[in-house]
């Protein structure tokens, strides 16, 4: 297998685009391998790596239909949802958590008054 091309920051040539770039074009990468990589420099670290992909092999953004819509909309409805008060919390759960902030943080006044 060949090496990949590599190119310096901010030197790649027209025709190759980052995922992100594809994204703010409307295209994806499409199944094809990665073609080149940027490579940024750091003192005391490695090099940043940035993956390229070919413009012209691209294709476009799959369209979202109302499934994919209401999917999203379930999946997003669940990270909101307490698990030990079983609440929607109006904001997405942390991880780091594991619940909404009342029931991870209980507040010692209200446990006494109670």
């Amino acid at each position: 297998m060949a090496a990949l091309p590599v190119f310096r920051w901010r030197l790649a040539p027209d025709g190759y685009a980052t995922r992100r770039q594809l994204r703010a074009r409307g295209l994806r990468p499409g199944g094809q391998s990665v073609a080149a990589q940027l490579e940024r420099p750091r003192r005391r670290r490695g090099p940043l790596v940035a993956y390229l992909y070919r413009v012209d092999l691209a294709q476009p953004v799959r369209p979202m239909t109302e499934a994919r819509w209401a999917a999203l909309a379930k999946a997003n409805r669940a990270r909101r949802m307490c698990p030990a008060c079983g609440r929607d919390a109006g904001y997405v759960i942390p991880a780091s958590l594991g619940a909404c902030v009342p029931c991870a943080f209980p507040d010692p006044q209200a446990l006494r008054s109670a």
